[in-house]
């Protein structure tokens, strides 16, 4: 049996109750006949599901970080309640790897991991020149966006661009509004030949003049904010023929397969407030104006996105007949400051942190009311609510150490901050020699790092390009930096800050490879202990020392990093409450395509998560051998998942060949990339079969599934092996 890890137990006995009131039977109300989707929208063949809503949280929690202090859901009890009550709240889900912001919402949103998608590092990324010099491209840009030539930078294995998520819906005569979710809005205010602006509006346009004009005012002025008020972070990619979109622009996908004409969608705050409230202005669900942090109408910016304004944009598209919403709520863990304009990390329990929470679940109470006086409610609506990763807390300990938060506040002051460490600083000072070889311009071979708690590394030389994984100088660094050191300015002890680490042949393993952009592969990753986060920029960075405008590390490999949740409620949904549903990322976009009888015109690498859907609703192809298709499906996740069983031995079996000497590190390669390469050819057969009796109605042959499940549990079973180094005693096994 697959091991499960129960999580829960921290919840609350008693937790406030989400009122029924606002959802009463009936006749519905005027505004919810105007809010019903458009005729043409197509979302399923029971008529059951008219709405989608889908929230995407940046690091919020449902586990504790301080035992004492309740968790982010847990003060959110409008929410959490709204789910447990009347769906499923998965506790064992989990993010992908690099776990950032855009790489867990892009895995969300397509139901591929990294590797297909592109993201394998974000939220920036770094690229090898031919000639060794690095470039910094941001992982966030809009869907076609390129970062080199015609490279997209979403991009799949072939090197083509990722078709788009809102296809699905478009294509079934939906309207599909997006609020600040990653790349399926503009990203940036660029009149350049690639620029967002240039791509939608056209250069010469009266937005492209805007935007040259806000370019060249001064910083830190409204002007200069203007244009990324005006047109980043909102948009609504509209069906065939949508009265919404007569006057909209050109919906350009020039690679999406099976080709996209004839679509056309709104883009930004300037041309997408109107269509929603008839002026410039929205009005959030607290009743204030939806602004910038200059006091100008529009986007307020990524952080800026609190619940109160998210939240009001999906309403305000949902009441318009925009029926599929995707929206991403900003986290409650740090100031923002007015829109997003500042940028201070609190504690467990600190008073603003719990003022923040306490703020968003009014926000969330009086969302489900606005949404219920409409009509729209878990009878004819699926809710999806979710979040990008979780994080590692960092820093010492509160006054009292036993305050809760609500009823005695925590006091923080001067212990918490994430610990900056330059890493340059600190191979100098403990390994002269390789430092003569990398750093300095006298140096032959140069390396930099995508800052994180889990830093990817990218090792040149100069002016001949990327190092090879098995080249002599990145080997010693690899040796070496396994050996690294820091001194803890909170305890003054000297930590060793290696965790896990893996070059290309374990990312492979990992999903952190892409073969669409070699040049974005990092040389090797480094998951680091999580109070740190290591990086070469700016180079004033200190040794060691702590950070006080961050405190909330991710991207790691820790369990409060890698374990998340995910909700669903609505029609097909079986009210269970907490379900330790073992799933990933990957698994969102499959469970609603199924509910919807929707499809993709690729495979998805995730799931149908039958386990917490009536059985009415599981698609034919996966109900003909309901307990067999789940056993298989596990045993699956557990094969292919970036925190599956297998790429976590995988990993270990990684950090131990980097670390060693030459003959041990080609004998584990080896082994993992023949794990990896048996791995690939059984996940796809699988990934073929799940994906047609999902959407195609093909059952599942039951001698072949029962041949696929021996095959991965053999793979699981030498992995553990290959971890705890017992390949020896298996092969005399045999």
């Amino acid at each position: 049996m697959l091991k499960k890890t129960f999580i829960v137990a921290f919840l609350c006995a008693a937790m406030a109750a989400c009122g029924d009131a606002a959802i009463q039977d009936g006749e519905t109300s005027e505004a919810a006949r105007s809010a019903s989707a458009p005729s043409a929208c197509r979302l399923g063949d029971s008529g059951k599901i008219s709405h989608v809503i889908y929230i995407q949280f940046d690091n919020t929690h449902l586990r504790r970080d301080r035992a004492h202090v309740p968790s982010d859901l847990e003060q959110m009890p409008h929410l959490l309640d709204f789910i447990r009550g009347r769906g499923t709240m998965i506790t064992n889900d989990h993010t992908i790897l690099i776990s950032h912001t855009a790489g867990g919402i892009l895995s969300s949103l397509t139901g591929v991991y990294p590797d297909r998608h592109g993201q394998t590092v974000s939220n920036s990324y770094v690229r090898i020149s031919p000639t060794g010099s690095f470039s910094f491209p941001s992982s966030f840009g809009y869907w076609t966006d390129t970062v080199s030539g015609s490279i997209p930078n979403m991009v799949t294995p072939t090197g083509a661009n990722a078709p788009a998520p809102w296809v699905a819906y478009t294509r079934a005569g939906c309207d599909v509004g997006a609020v600040a979710s990653a790349n399926i809005v503009l990203e940036n205010t660029g009149t350049g030949p690639t620029g967002d602006v240039t791509k939608v509006f056209g250069n010469p346009s009266p937005q492209a003049s805007e935007a040259i004009a806000s370019a060249a005012a001064p910083a830190g002025t409204a002007a200069r904010a203007r244009a990324q008020t005006d047109f980043v972070g909102l948009a609504v990619h509209c069906a065939q023929g949508s009265a919404l979109c007569a006057a909209g622009h050109d919906d350009a996908l020039p690679g999406e397969p099976g080709g996209y004409t004839g679509f056309k969608g709104l883009f930004g705050a300037q041309e997408i407030n109107p269509a929603l409230v008839g002026g410039p202005t929205v009005t959030d669900l607290d009743g204030n104006a939806v602004v910038d942090p200059f006091g100008q109408s529009g986007f307020p910016g990524f952080d800026g996105m609190s619940a109160a304004v998210s939240l009001a944009y999906v309403a305000e598209m949902q009441e318009q007949g925009i029926p599929v919403t995707f929206a991403y709520i900003s986290d409650a863990h740090d100031f923002h400051g007015v829109s997003g304009n500042q940028h201070t990390a609190f504690g467990p329990g600190s008073e603003g942190y719990v003022e923040q929470l306490a703020a968003y679940d009014r926000a969330f109470a009086a969302f489900f009311e606005r949404l219920a006086r409409d009509g729209i409610d878990e009878r004819n609506t699926l809710f999806v609510f979710t979040v990008d990763e979780g994080d590692h807390f960092v820093g010492g300990s509160p006054t009292p150490e036993t305050c809760d938060g609500i009823h005695v506040p925590c006091d923080w002051t001067g212990q918490v901050g994430e610990i900056n460490a330059n890493i340059d600083t600190l191979v100098a000072h403990q390994f002269p020699a390789l430092a003569a070889q990398f750093l300095g311009a006298a140096a032959p071979f140069a390396f930099t790092v995508h800052g994180d708690d889990a830093p990817t590394f990218y090792l040149a030389q100069k002016g001949a390009g990327a190092l090879g994984q098995t080249d002599p100088a990145v080997r010693e660094l690899e040796r070496s930096v396994a050996d690294l050191t820091a001194v803890n300015p909170y305890t003054g002890a000297n930590d060793h800050l290696l965790a896990q680490m893996a070059d290309q042949t374990g990312m492979r393993t990992l999903h952190m490879i892409t073969d669409g952009d070699p040049a974005r592969n990092a040389t090797f990753v480094f998951f680091a202990d999580p109070n740190y986060f290591l990086t070469d920029f700016p180079s004033t960075t200190c040794e060691t020392c702590i950070n006080p405008a961050f405190a909330w590390n991710h991207g790691d490999i820790q369990k409060e990093i890698a374990q998340t949740w995910l909700g669903f409620v609505g029609p097909g949904v079986k009210h269970r409450g907490f379900a330790d549903v073992w799933t990933d990322h990957t698994d969102v976009r499959p469970t609603i395509l199924a509910l919807l009888h929707l499809a993709d015109p690729y495979e998805l690498d995730g799931r149908v998560v039958t386990e917490i859907l009536d059985r009415r609703v599981v698609p034919r192809g996966l109900a003909a051998h309901g307990e067999l298709s789940e056993i298989l499906g596990a045993v699956y996740k557990q094969v292919n998942a970036p925190f599956g069983r297998l790429s976590r031995d995988a990993l270990a079996a990684s950090t131990r060949a980097l670390a060693g000497d030459d003959d041990a590190y080609a004998e584990l390669e080896a082994d993992i990339a023949d794990l990896t390469a048996r791995r690939d050819a059984l996940a796809a057969e699988v990934r073929t079969a799940l994906n047609a009796a999902a959407f195609a109605g093909t059952a599942i042959d039951e001698r072949q599934a029962w041949r696929w499940i021996a095959r991965g549990e053999r793979l699981l079973d030498e992995a553990a092996d290959l971890a705890r180094d017992r390949r020896h005693d298996r092969d005399h096994d045999r």
